[in-house]
């Protein structure tokens, strides 16, 4: 009995439908309280195109919904800085800049890939100064409470929402909302 393989499609070709599928959640890094928890709907899959991202709002919790070249991803729609929307900042690949302080960060491993233009701690715990953008003037860091409550603040990694693509829907597992 012999058997035929098809090819396999070639990633690049964008004449290949490509149904989206969940990208990996990097080890560590799944959301508190969504272990075990319920998978809900959150919207159609051909409503989030590849490179475009949804923000979505169950009770007081903003998620992130990003369709990314490793698949979708579900995120706090907070900057793990100051808690600035990501969803009205700008995605590139795999990485999300924030609007509020220009850190850039990357829903592949769920790290900044660039610090926040405040400074403060990384995830590590790895202080980085204040910078500028490119063509701003020098950003100064006058000595004061302000500036140590910069120096102490801790960027944080992304913590990430199962999700699943069913009958092109995409669900996620988000933790119970309590009422009231």
């Amino acid at each position: 009995m012999s058997t035929t393989r098809r090819p396999t499609p070639d990633p690049l070709d964008r004449t290949v439908a490509m149904t989206p599928s969940p990208a990996p959640i990097p080890p560590g890094l799944q959301a508190p309280g969504t272990d075990g928890a319920p998978f809900e709907p959150l919207l159609p899959a051909a409503e989030l195109p590849l490179g475009t991202m949804r923000r979505m709002t169950r009770g007081d919790l903003d998620v992130l919904i990003v369709h990314t070249p490793m698949g979708i991803v579900a995120v706090d729609d907070r900057c793990p800085h100051m808690a600035a929307p990501l969803s009205v900042g700008e995605l590139d690949g795999c990485v999300i800049t924030c609007p509020l302080h220009s850190g850039r960060f990357d829903l592949e491993h769920g790290g900044p890939v660039q610090m926040p233009t405040t400074g403060g701690l990384d995830p590590n715990g790895v202080y980085h100064p204040v910078w500028s953008p490119a063509g701003a003037p020098p950003k100064t860091d006058p000595p004061g409470r302000k500036a140590e409550a910069r120096r102490l603040t801790r960027v944080r990694n992304f913590r990430y929402y199962p999700v699943r693509v069913v009958d092109g829907m995409i669900d996620a597992a988000l933790p119970l909302v309590r009422e009231g």
